[in-house]
């Protein structure tokens, strides 16, 4: 074990071991576990600079932000001035207001005091809460807040107008706060009341920011006593976001303006000793405007994965010597380094990924909504049912760890859950190598022909005791909710039946809500009337939620009430209703539907008597990618044990009419990136016991399909003819996808076509069907 992982180890050892290790080898240890925490990816905050005060009532004496009232000029920026920058950094793509302000200067000033009467308030936090709910409510921009010392009763009032909140601890050492060090005369940065405020953050639940200066005459025993204390309360709190570990720049006018900087190789060894003793998940960041071009690369491979804001319209007003780099050196630097530059919100991805449990409710919507399953910004203007056309996914260099795992699933070998989640993580190259080997997979287990049923949807009841989150479809009562309630006779079930057979369709898609009224009689019925209109169609309906429901009305065992469908008509059953098979997700999607454990039982009971099923998987709302991998484990556990499952569908999430979204506590559907990918990774982990992967036209659209078709895919499902569950939660895809266009949708993908049965048979000749 390195000694950077022994809890036990000291400060003093560290330092020792770190100071016998040559600064190459360090360094190669800390891009080691990056790597392994963020892959490929190094991000930065689209923002703007907000110095609502330049007022402080402490003197540090290295800063330049900080001024007097005579040479400060307006006390506070207006509400005009602080809008007026919001909306100009909005009109630039930002996403963040960095608010950056001196610490409580009223307690110095009396024109600090005067101009906050002037503007209604007695505290400059108080000035600040305005404001930053200003910014959000007229922008949209997140706002970071940097105010300085901060208690409990503070952070309650700003966590309802903020996403992240910080301060840099910058050291602990005490002697600087002593005379002739940086910090004498400042006493808001004696380190016991910092290491207090950022504790207090974590009891209020505030994704936080802080890290180290260097180079202000601290040793580099006390930076990894300062690294410490940081890691041990995250480790108890969990709320540090982002370590920065920032370089002194010597400033003209300030008392420090003749102390040494830092070197380049000094930056580099604590950052590798931050990424050593922080570990592979936290955020590393240092700014990129205070080091030379030639210099970003290395900080990249000492550990960083994070250049912190960079504004494209306000400078750094802190180090205003220091202009930001333009966008485009940061990504052609980052590029030169083997990164692949991302955008990221103004609270980590890993506290994003959680925005309910990390922000206020006013604020949580907003960051759930812009990010996919990492917790950064989705990576393109495409949703899920939205029409959109395909985007252009941007480039990023392969990584070992994704070759890696590619190259054991390649040779047959099972992936673990978490090697699975890590490929759910893949983009630029790793991307197109993920897809290229489904691709492969799909080719050599059931060819290049693309397979369709003709089928109609009968959806008979929208009416539905159950709340689930993300359905925009069910009616509560038979009064109106979100549209017309509804409930088909059986005559009119029948009706469908048979005219879907005069159109040519082999099967019949029956599911509906669970209408207070129904029972199991009710599906026998249903059945009966099909049957009676269509004797030859096959009937593939009822959801695990509806078996579930009719057998407990009936007082029977699964088995027996699946044994009376079967001598009742049914064929196959839809695999819906799995969502995410995991208890933590079905908490909060869906509470009092079946369980993950439900679902399974009625799959195998079902296999079990003889009706073959689907599975699927519902994915891009509140769950994350273990979640992913843990439920595609579990359908290929139950499809080893059975073998009853004849394809696998994945259900993206349409975001626009579903409860969950509208009440802002799910993301706004998968990510294209993700949405691709999950087809690609489920071809891998389902292979070879499950044969078919099927894309859902419907949500996806045929551009986005026919990318699908090339990653993994051979299936499009069927034509529907009265899709109705998608269209009502916002979908605009269509309602039915023809035989010819099904056709060309496989054509547009290079591949051949042809119509197929539900059990994946040839059409029998007296039906109409596309010839190859």
């Amino acid at each position: 074990m390195p000694i950077w992982e022994d809890p036990k180890a000291g400060a003093a050892e560290l330092v020792d071991a770190f100071a016998a290790m040559p600064l190459a080898e360090m360094m190669a240890a800390a891009e080691a576990r990056t790597l392994a925490g963020h892959g490929a990816i190094v991000t930065y905050s689209r923002k703007v600079f907000i110095p609502l005060t330049k007022l402080c009532r402490d003197v540090c004496h290295y800063c330049t932000f900080a001024q007097t009232p005579a040479r400060a000029g307006d006390a506070f920026l207006s509400r005009e001035a602080v809008l007026s920058i919001a909306r100009a950094g909005a009109a630039l793509g930002c996403r963040e207001a960095l608010f950056t302000l001196g610490d409580r200067p009223e307690a110095r000033y009396s024109a600090a005091r005067e101009a906050l009467a002037a503007l209604g308030h007695e505290t400059t936090l108080s000035y600040l809460a305005e404001m930053a709910a200003l910014v959000f409510d007229e922008t949209g921009l997140l706002p970071h807040l940097n105010p300085g010392l901060l208690d409990a009763a503070d952070y309650a009032a700003l966590r309802p107008h903020a996403a992240s909140m910080g301060i840099m601890l910058e050291s602990t050492s005490p002697r600087l706060c002593e005379k002739g060090g940086a910090h004498h005369g400042s006493p808001d940065k004696e380190p016991a009341r910092r290491l207090a405020a950022i504790a207090a953050a974590g009891e209020a639940n505030v994704p936080f920011t802080t890290g180290l200066l260097i180079g202000i005459g601290e040793t580099r025993l006390e930076r990894i006593e300062a690294l410490f204390a940081i890691r041990d309360l995250h480790r108890r709190h969990g709320h540090i976001q982002e370590v920065i570990v920032q370089n002194f720049r010597a400033k003209p006018g300030t008392r420090m303006a003749d102390h040494a900087e830092p070197s380049v190789e000094d930056h580099l060894w604590t950052i590798a000793a931050a990424r050593l003793i922080m570990g592979a998940e936290m955020t590393i960041q240092a700014p990129p405007n205070l080091h030379d071009r030639s210099a970003l690369g290395d900080l990249i491979r000492a550990g960083l994965n994070d250049w912190g804001g960079v504004s494209p319209l306000t400078p750094d007003h802190v180090n205003p010597e220091a202009p930001w780099p333009h966008l485009e050196v940061l990504a052609d630097a980052t590029a030169d380094a083997g990164r692949a530059l991302r955008q990221r919100l103004a609270i980590g991805a890993r506290h994003a990924r959680n925005a309910t449990a990390w922000c206020d409710p006013r604020i949580a919507p907003a960051v759930l909504r812009a990010v996919d399953g990492r917790g950064l910004p989705k990576d393109a203007d495409w949703s899920v049912g939205h029409g959109d056309p395909v985007p252009d996914l941007a480039p990023a260099p392969a990584t070992g760890a994704i070759a890696r795992i590619l190259d054991r699933a390649a040779k047959g070998e099972r992936l673990n859950e978490q090697e699975v989640a890590h490929l759910f993580t893949a983009e630029g190259r790793d991307f197109e190598a993920v897809c290229a080997l489904a691709d492969t997979v799909r080719a050599d287990a059931v060819g290049d022909t693309v397979t369709y049923a003709v089928n109609r949807n009968i959806n008979y009841t929208n009416i539905c005791l159950y709340r689930c989150g993300f359905c925009a479809f069910s009616k509560g009562s038979t009064r109106a909710m979100r549209g017309p309630a509804y409930r088909l006779d059986f005559e009119e079930i029948g009706r469908r039946a048979a005219e879907a057979v005069a159109r040519g369709a082999t099967e019949v898609c029956l599911q509906g809500g669970i209408h207070p009224d129904y029972d199991g009689n009710t599906y026998l019925a249903i059945l009966a009337a099909v049957r009676a209109a269509a004797p030859d169609i096959h009937i593939h309906a009822f959801s695990p939620l509806e078996v579930t429901h009719g057998a407990r009305t009936l007082g029977l065992p699964l088995e027996d009430f699946l044994s009376r469908l079967k001598q009742a008509g049914l064929a196959t059953l839809p695999g819906t209703a799995a969502e995410i098979l995991d208890p933590e997700v079905r908490a909060i999607l869906c509470p009092d539907k079946v369980s993950a454990t439900e679902w399974l039982q009625v799959m195998r009971a079902a296999h079990t008597g003889g009706l073959r099923t689907t599975a699927t998987i519902m994915f891009g709302h509140v769950e994350q990618y273990r979640h992913w991998a843990g439920h595609l484990a579990q359908v290929r556990a139950l499809q080893e044990e059975t073998g009853g499952f004849t394809e696998f569908v994945p259900l993206p999430f349409v975001h626009m009419e579903a409860p969950i979204w509208r009440k802002g506590l799910a993301r706004s559907g998968p990510s294209y990136r993700e949405a691709v990918l999950m087809h690609a990774v489920a071809r891998i982990v389902l292979h070879p016991v499950i044969a078919n992967i099927q894309v859902s036209w419907v949500k996806m659209g045929p551009e986005a399909a026919a990318a699908v078709l090339r990653a993994g895919a051979n299936d499009l499902g069927g034509t529907l003819m009265d899709e109705s569950i998608t269209r009502a939660a916002g979908g605009v895809n269509g309602q039915e996808f023809g035989p010819e266009e099904m056709i060309a949708l496989a054509a547009g993908a290079g591949r051949p076509a042809r119509q197929r049965t539900t059990l994946y048979e040839r059409v029998p000749d007296h039906r109409p069907a596309m010839t190859e």
